[in-house]
């Protein structure tokens, strides 16, 4: 009877003990899996961060494009100016002075100068210029009353609202881009998750900066107007139009009737001396001729 009593207490020890070891198996096991999907979860939070942010960059472009068209309502146009104006001058340095004085008093500032000869007797010139673009109708006025006469005038426009329109609203989509990556920057603590964070956020800086610089260009080549004058030097003295008098026209004629004679002189000179060895050959010729002819005539007189 106690044989039996202590077997059954001892089955019953032995059941206890596996169950208490099947309980700690499993409450292992468990946090050992809790543990490694929350590694999981924070390995796939930091390699889809680029993805969000990109997802997020899209959703804020498309927001900014649907509010391009009332935003470019509300701005002033903005537009490019090039003009190109050739002229004649009476005297080239001079002409060139007065417009680099003109441009001074227009706050703008001159990008090429530059002088060079056409021929022997005509020299001609070349300015490109910058004007603030509010005053590059009246600096035109200003330039043509002083020039002796404006040969052609083009002036064309470029529209650039709707660009710089779209490029300012990447720009404020970009520089969200950038906080979020910043505070993502803080917030890491792995090698890898900082690298990778660095160089996302060092392209969207490079994109913020490639963005800024055409936006300043722009900005730029629309505050100001950019324009070419194209000059030469007028060399030919134009005769007054005013009627001319009886000692004016007597003076005239003289100087044509002596322009006439030293014209005939020349000519008669140049065709003289410029013939001159036919005129040899054909005296030598009509020597021999004339010394036969006589010849003959002296035979026939002596028979």
């Amino acid at each position: 009877m106690k044989k039996m009593i202590f077997i059954t207490c001892l089955l019953i020890i032995l059941c206890l003990a596996a169950c208490s070891s099947n309980q700690s198996k499993e409450s292992s096991d468990s946090a050992h899996l809790q543990k490694n999907e929350a590694k999981m979860e924070s390995s796939n939070n930091v390699s889809n961060e680029s993805g969000v942010l990109e997802n997020f960059d899209n959703n804020q472009a498309n927001e900014s494009a649907s509010e391009e068209a009332d935003t470019i309502a509300a701005t002033d146009r903005m537009v490019i100016h090039q003009v190109q104006l050739q002229v004649r001058v009476q005297k080239l340095e001079q002409a060139q002075a007065l417009i680099e004085k003109r441009v001074e008093q227009y706050a703008g500032y001159i990008v090429e100068s530059n002088i060079y000869r056409e021929s022997e007797t005509e020299k001609a010139g070349q300015l490109v210029i910058r004007i603030p673009d509010k005053d590059f109708q009246t600096f035109l006025r200003d330039t043509e009353e002083e020039v002796a006469e404006v040969l052609e005038r083009t002036i064309s426009g470029e529209d650039v609202t709707e660009q710089y329109v779209d490029l300012e609203a990447r720009l404020q989509s970009k520089q969200v881009v950038e906080k979020r990556l910043l505070s993502f920057l803080e917030e890491a603590k792995k090698t890898e998750d900082l690298l990778q964070i660095s160089n996302d956020l060092a392209s969207v800086q490079e994109e913020i900066e490639t963005i800024t610089g055409k936006m300043k260009f722009l900005k730029n080549q629309t505050d100001y107007s950019t324009i070419t004058i194209y000059m030469t030097e007028d060399s030919i003295q134009k005769i007054a139009e005013k009627p001319l008098n009886t000692w004016e026209k007597t003076k005239k004629q003289l100087a044509a009737s002596t322009n006439f004679l030293l014209a005939l002189g020349s000519g008669i000179i140049v065709f003289l001396i410029g013939n001159l060895p036919i005129f040899i050959i054909a005296l030598c010729i009509g020597a021999i001729l004339f010394y036969v002819i006589r010849r003959r005539k002296r035979v026939k007189k002596e028979r």
